[in-house]
């Protein structure tokens, strides 16, 4: 034997080691994620919190702050997640409604989010996860809120003005989008299909690349793929996972146009979450039309040294607005003055609808 062998064979045996003690450990970390639920569950209480977004936030945060070995922080992190989901689930599976089908980038939502043990339920439309969450069928949900260059997804504005659920968790997720087809070259397609918002953010690479393609909207990217599945003339706009899901081929990586493409996804519950030590507070208020009026709602939160971090503006649907605007502020609406701050601006406001205070992401 070598040196070299022996030296591995040595390293290996330690490696052994030190996994039955991660094991072991993480055996222990089950054993009292089940105290948790015995505890909550005791007396009969079937409406028990099991996931609680804030606690979560402060564990992850934690372990990237205290991460000095050879692994990134985020990957660290994504290690604890999956160990933090695992565990969760022995107190009670979590079910999480998104817009499917399966390999959606929402669905890739759910699982950093919730991470791999979660019960992730496909929907057909944005609408329709809310109005899961809202009637039982699903413990929370997960929709997209943002493009980094697309903007605002209306349709999820649209659903927080009328709904009761509360905003619990945001998601920043990296989109990178592939071109995927069962034919194996891009010269006998005839059109492409994706979500609106996948096809506004290739837009200029369709032009530059496939000038002669037949381009159509649908409801899902996931969706796309599966129309992509039976007709080799399609190439749908979807993920890595969608073609590895869908068994296609993908033609060309990373289309989007913005190499920094980002969606920020949110979580909908029924419960208040409370405060992490670094969180948001998003709203929607309608301000009266007279001169200043904008400026008066912003320095309720200037006046208190309160970032805000979004301000969105859109046209109301009801007549007696002229506008709308969708605010995020850091901080959580139990701190003293976010609550000063939110009392304020509602006394100002013609219309005023708190969305929910949340954790910051820490993945």
């Amino acid at each position: 034997m070598t040196t070299e062998q022996a030296q591995l064979i040595q390293i290996r045996n330690d490696i052994d080691v030190i996994d039955a003690q991660i094991q072991d450990l993480i055996g222990q970390r089950a054993q009292c994620a089940q105290k948790v639920a015995d505890i909550k569950t005791k007396g009969g209480t079937v409406d028990a919190v099991f996931y609680r977004p804030e606690r979560e936030a402060q564990v992850l945060r934690a372990v990237k702050a205290r991460n000095d070995s050879l692994l990134p922080d985020e990957e660290m992190a994504k290690l604890f997640r999956e160990i933090m989901s695992a565990c969760l689930a022995l107190e009670q599976p979590t079910t999480v409604a998104y817009l499917g089908p399966e390999g959606s980038y929402s669905h890739a939502s759910v699982i950093k989010q919730f991470g791999s043990s979660a019960h992730p339920v496909a929907v057909s439309t944005i609408e329709a996860v809310f109005e899961l969450v809202e009637k039982g069928g699903a413990h929370y949900g997960i929709v997209p809120v943002e493009n980094s260059s697309e903007g605002v997804v209306k349709t999820t504005q649209n659903a927080l003005l009328k709904t009761k659920l509360k905003i619990s968790g945001e998601v920043d997720l990296a989109i990178h989008h592939c071109l995927l087809s069962k034919s194996p070259s891009v010269e006998s397609l005839k059109k492409v299909v994706a979500h609106t918002q996948a096809l506004g953010q290739c837009e200029q690479w369709l032009k530059n690349n496939l000038p002669w393609i037949e381009v159509e909207a649908v409801a899902s990217n996931a969706l796309a793929a599966k129309q992509a599945q039976s007709d080799p003339s399609i190439a749908a706009i979807a993920s890595e996972q969608a073609a590895q899901l869908y068994e296609l081929t993908i033609l060309e990586s990373n289309i989007e146009d913005q190499a920094d493409n980002t969606t920020k996804f949110w979580v909908l519950g029924k419960e208040d979450t409370q405060g992490s030590g670094e969180d948001k507070t998003a709203m929607v208020v309608s301000i009266k039309n007279h001169s200043g009026a904008l400026l008066e709602i912003l320095t309720c939160f200037s006046q208190r040294k309160i970032n805000m971090t979004r301000i969105i503006s859109r046209p109301s649907e009801d007549k007696t607005w002229d506008y709308l605007f969708f605010i995020d502020v850091l901080g959580h609406q139990s701190d003293d003055n976010v609550t000063q701050a939110l009392k304020e601006v509602a006394e100002k406001a013609m219309f005023f609808k708190l969305l929910g205070s949340f954790p910051t992401s820490p993945l």
